[in-house]
């Protein structure tokens, strides 16, 4: 086993939740191939990853089967499991529907917002400038994660808000590794489509959605 390999190991939580086992061993590979603990193209020895986690192999063997089917992992003949490797066309097909989704809901939110959905979402603007100042880093991706969450419970459409957090969760792992904090910048961005979909004005909180969300493909292409 490398020496990489042992450190992973290290922080590999045993799995004690409550629950049905191959659920909870699905849950903790996914969490980490989404940190990139697994990285893509990892080899995912069934032996070591049951060592890390204090199980046996059957559940592990269940929930790569389960991660393959979700294309997060691939089972190659003769060759066992790897994490998935995205292809730039790939990056780039979810990056397109994640920001058709999010300006959708960002023009349905204009349409919807109400007295309390303002003071949440400017609450949020506020905070979020306040952390990026200094530097805050987790408090800021976390702030934003919280914006564009607001944004969509705002659009009042659970079915848009269901694809949207499968999209958003890929896209997430894809930038993980090349997306920076996100700092004043984005934040005076949030604060205008703060202002475009409290003043119940659709067409331009999807514009400013669409510009915002279309960024992460320059970024993604710029440092691939």
């Amino acid at each position: 086993m490398s020496s990489a390999e042992l450190s992973l190991g290290a922080v590999v939580p045993r799995l004690e939740r409550p629950g049905p086992l191959r659920d909870r061993v699905h849950e903790a590979l996914l969490d980490l191939i989404l940190t990139h603990r697994l990285a893509p193209g990892r080899h995912l020895v069934e032996s070591e990853l049951a060592e890390w986690l204090g199980v046996s192999r059957q559940p592990v063997r269940e929930a790569l089967q389960r991660l393959s089917v979700e294309g997060w992992v691939e089972l190659r003949p003769a060759q066992g499991a790897f994490v998935h490797e995205p292809t730039e066309d790939e990056v780039d097909q979810f990056l397109a529907v994640r920001a058709l989704l999010e300006t959708e809901a960002a023009r349905l939110a204009a349409r919807n917002t109400d007295p309390d959905d303002i003071e949440a979402l400017r609450g949020l603007v506020a905070e979020g400038r306040r952390a990026a100042i200094p530097g805050d880093i987790a408090r800021t991706i976390a702030l934003d994660a919280a914006f564009h969450a607001k944004v969509m419970e705002m659009a009042g459409n659970p079915v848009l808000a269901d694809l949207t957090a499968q999209v958003v969760r890929r896209v997430h792992w894809y930038c993980v590794p090349v997306a920076g904090p996100c700092g004043n910048a984005s934040w005076h961005v949030h604060g205008q489509l703060a202002l475009a979909i409290t003043s119940h004005d659709e067409q331009n909180a999807g514009r400013l959605m669409r510009e915002h969300t279309e960024r992460p493909q320059y970024v993604y292409r710029q440092a691939s």
